[in-house]
């Protein structure tokens, strides 16, 4: 199953990119049968037939939580808020990211494109979103493994006054 995630914005523009026939395509190339879209506050509504192929797809606007969403998918894209790309990578999840090319302060791209430098996640925009499912390869991915803040605590706490651990 494939799970995308707006999270709570609008980003009409990857639904859109998501429920071409050429995207849902490259899915079932791939071997997905299943794509679930929460597409947040988005006014675009996915089709839930899907043409010729045999692609399963139903779509939500939004879920108390998407963390057993994320679990149970086999791949993971999402749009570029860091709270879905941590919680995503964190999950273990092979993860598209497509950046959002109509913020005002593109710093999500910074953060999508550092972690698809690192091997962690592949970067996307919505119009290359299906050449992006065509030629990645999950085994290029490396898992993401968290930094340990307890050195920043520290410092922090020691600057502040606060007695050592």
């Amino acid at each position: 199953m494939v799970f995308v995630t707006i999270g709570t914005t609008c980003f009409d523009a990857l639904v859109k990119a998501v429920d071409s026939e050429e995207v849902k395509e490259a899915l079932l190339n791939k071997g997905y049968t299943d794509l679930l879209i929460q597409m947040g506050r988005g006014t675009y509504m996915p089709s839930k037939a899907s043409g010729n192929s045999t692609l399963q797809v139903d779509y939500f606007t939004f879920s108390p939580s998407i963390a057993d969403y994320i679990k149970e998918a086999s791949l993971v894209i999402s749009h570029a808020g860091s709270g879905s790309i941590f919680e995503t990578l964190q999950l273990g999840k092979p993860l598209i990211v497509v950046v959002n090319e109509d913020l005002m302060d593109n710093h999500q791209s910074e953060l999508a494109e550092e972690l698809a430098h690192r091997k962690h996640l592949f970067c996307a925009r919505p119009q290359t979103l299906q050449e992006t499912v065509e030629t990645m390869d999950l085994n290029n991915l490396l898992p993401y493994v968290p930094g340990d803040a307890k050195q920043v605590v520290t410092l922090v706490n020691k600057f502040l006054g606060f007695p050592a651990d």
